[in-house]
């Protein structure tokens, strides 16, 4: 009983501040950038998320504007100017912004690039805040 009470604590924790989709945007970076130092690169990274915080400047993304078209594009083979709920879904967890026991709402419409674009920025800044 006491082991489960403890796992659970440490479930809790993790949820509340949010370790874990840290840890996934942090292994993102490096595996976007294989920098040659990875420690003095989280280090680095760490360090401009306190100074985005604190200043209010953009959160450090290894996705800008373009990154983002393209991926959907990607996803939008057809060019029909909407992704499928389920690519769209699962784009996310590839970028670590959300999770399988996530549980998104379709509304049967498709994902359009403006709806991904906010989407994934809105997400963005909201796990990068609550560093």
């Amino acid at each position: 009983m006491e082991g489960n009470s403890r796992e659970q604590q440490a479930r809790k924790y993790l949820e509340k501040y949010r370790i874990m989709e840290l840890l996934n945007l942090l292994t993102s970076h490096l595996l976007f950038y294989q920098p040659n130092k990875p420690r003095e690169y989280l280090i680095s990274l760490l360090e401009r998320l306190r100074i985005a915080k604190i200043t209010g400047v953009a959160f450090p993304f290894f996705m800008d504007h373009t990154n983002i078209v393209s991926m959907f594009e990607m996803m939008d083979s057809g060019r029909k100017g909407s992704i499928s709920f389920v690519q769209y879904k699962r784009a996310l967890e590839n970028l670590g912004l959300s999770t399988k026991e996530e549980d998104l709402k379709d509304d049967g419409n498709g994902i359009t690039l403006d709806k991904f674009k906010d989407e994934v920025s809105r997400r963005v800044q909201e796990i990068w805040s609550a560093f």
